[in-house]
């Protein structure tokens, strides 16, 4: 795909992080993007500094994810890129003691559920209703490009560690579904594709000590450092450009493996 200022894309979590540096990755490009965020002030703050359109979007709602579309396509028309970057995470274990009671308590179902509910079922009603979008496009080239759509997943998804059940059970959702969507959606000319990151320098990291960050970057093969988000933001808009890029999941990590802890 060529990007450039005919192209439409929408970014979930667009406000912060990995799904920040995409929509700025993609407006240098020329992209016309829509910032869909559940913090709608720092979605719009973003979007202003792309000269973009911040829509506050829940994910796990239809009704919300329906609003947020209605806004972005009202400015710039029907999506050719979506890339989901929204996303949660929780550290709790299947069961564990007590430290108070030394009673056995199982993992919270009700955690785990929303975990699932923002990271698969998010991505997947984003895909979906996206996707349904694209289908009614004219394609854009010779092979009968109508779309692109990226969704993260994590290398959770492949090495997830203690306490990480609901987050890895997510993460590992997102990248299984990535194959079977491809071929769902290929007769319609729309590439699916996933990235898996590893140790980003996102807000998730923001609260850690600086020692313990430095032990983090130094646990990463090479570069051993954590990930700049512009990086992944770089990958997103290369899998929108490379066409032959389609029902793969990739690994962003240093080549690190997540250890049990």
């Amino acid at each position: 795909m060529q990007l450039d200022r005919s192209i439409a894309a929408v970014v979930t979590g667009g406000a912060s992080g990995l799904g920040a540096a995409t929509a700025r990755a993609l407006a240098a490009a020329g992209v016309r993007v829509a910032v869909l965020d559940f913090n709608a002030e720092q979605g719009a703050r973003v979007a202003a500094e792309i000269g973009g359109v911040g829509c506050q979007c829940d994910v796990t709602t239809d009704d919300g994810v329906d609003a947020a579309l209605a806004k972005a396509r009202s400015a710039h028309g029907q999506e050719r890129i979506l890339v989901n970057c929204a996303g949660i995470a929780l550290g709790e274990r299947t069961a564990r003691r007590d430290k108070a009671s030394g009673a056995v308590v199982p993992h919270d179902l009700q955690a785990f559920a929303r975990v699932i509910e923002v990271n698969l079922i998010g991505t997947f009603r984003m895909t979906a209703k996206c996707a349904a979008g694209m289908m009614g496009l004219e394609p854009i080239d010779r092979d009968g490009l109508r779309g692109v759509i990226i969704a993260t997943a994590s290398v959770a998804a492949e090495d997830g560690q203690i306490g990480k059940a609901a987050y890895a059970a997510s993460k590992g959702g997102v990248q299984a579904m990535t194959l079977p969507i491809a071929r769902d959606l290929a007769r319609d000319g729309i590439r699916v594709a996933t990235i898996l990151p590893g140790l980003f320098d996102t807000p998730m990291f923001s609260t850690i000590p600086e020692e313990a960050r430095k032990a983090l970057a130094a646990s990463i093969p090479f570069p051993s450092r954590l990930g700049d988000p512009a990086e992944y933001g770089r990958l997103a808009r290369h899998i929108c450009e490379n066409d032959m890029l389609n029902g793969v999941s990739i690994r962003l990590d240093g080549a690190i493996r997540l250890p049990p802890r």
